[in-house]
């Protein structure tokens, strides 16, 4: 699904949200499910990214390495936060994606970084409220040349240590977890966002399939090019020009999305084996607008597509739908 504008809810998020909930104060188990549930999505969205830069044209350095900051939760809610997470500074490293480039050069969970590639970070006197000292920190980062080695002056046991990290190169997108968003997922052009019981009830590969649905509307542009057609995605989105070109970009999405898992080393059948098994499950709610097609249809489009990619070997597999992502929408 592509949003206009993405809302931000309840913080259960990876790269951008509000703050914790200030009336009160969240058990430490809420926050290690936070940190369960953020790496799984940043080791998802490592793979679908870096598997697929050959099929993005707009590209970011990929660290492996999603990261928070003590002011993104409210006050209650920070004594704990910082008990958990170890915050030493204002911004910390939440996880650590096994295998990525953070991870071969030593970075560890719960690391606080007080610098980057010198620019002192803000310390744990911050004054700021809510994500602005992380997002600083992270538009460094995507900022950087996409293989240019960054070096990390991070807090550890008390001890300061620099450290030098060598991205990846991946597609250009940020993705965040929203709690009270149920089955929910969405693309704005850089942001995709899944709702939180994805987490809950399905493994990586299924949410795998919906990750990748969403990064194709961003590599495919969508929410630019239904924009710049005056497509109205509100009380008129099932009507008439609107539904047909909503439905298009849907449908593209689905279909890029395919090679988008098979490249990243998932099961390309993964997708129409999640619309023919779970997509019930989503049909009765984020999919149940004639915008997009039943589950059963999704399925049974999809299942040709990813039996021809799994029989090719060639990785990555560049589509010919990519030609179509500057075109107008018509």
């Amino acid at each position: 699904m592509i949003v206009r504008a993405l809302p931000f809810l309840l913080p259960f998020v990876l790269l951008g949200a509000a703050p914790v909930p200030r009336e009160s104060a969240p058990p430490p188990a809420f926050f290690a499910a936070l940190r369960a549930a953020d790496l799984r999505l940043a080791t998802i969205a490592y793979r679908l990214t870096t598997g697929n830069a050959a099929l993005c044209d707009r590209l970011q350095p990929q660290f492996g390495m999603p990261i928070h900051a003590l002011t993104q939760y409210g006050a209650a809610a920070r004594p704990t936060a910082r008990a958990v997470f170890g915050f030493a500074s204002a911004i910390g490293v939440e996880g650590v994606v096994a295998g990525g480039p953070a991870a071969r050069a030593g970075v560890r969970a719960d690391d606080s970084i007080v610098a980057i590639d010198g620019r002192a970070q803000p310390g744990l006197s911050s004054r700021t409220d809510g994500p602005a000292d992380r997002d600083a920190a992270e538009a460094q980062f995507a900022g950087a040349a996409p293989t240019a080695a960054v070096v990390l002056s991070v807090l550890r046991d008390g001890l300061r240590r620099e450290l030098s990290v060598t991205p990846v190169a991946g597609c250009r997108s940020r993705f965040e977890i929203l709690l009270g968003s149920g089955l929910g997922a969405g693309a704005d052009g850089a942001i995709v966002q899944i709702g939180e019981r994805f987490f809950q009830g399905y493994d990586d590969q299924a949410i795998a399939v919906i990750v990748a649905h969403e990064l194709a509307h961003n590599i495919l542009r969508h929410r630019a090019r239904l924009d710049a057609a005056k497509v109205d995605d509100g009380l008129l989105a099932e009507l008439g020009r609107n539904g047909r070109l909503i439905r298009q970009t849907e449908d593209e999405a689905d279909q890029l999305g395919v090679y988008l898992l098979a490249n990243a080393g998932y099961d390309p059948m993964a997708a129409p084996k999640f619309w023919r098994e779970k997509g019930r499950d989503i049909d009765g709610g984020l999919f149940r607008s004639r915008t997009h097609a039943s589950s059963k249809a999704r399925a049974a489009v999809l299942e040709p597509i990813a039996s021809e990619i799994a029989a090719t070997r060639t990785r990555p597999i560049v589509p010919a739908i990519l030609a179509t992502r500057d075109m107008p929408l018509r």
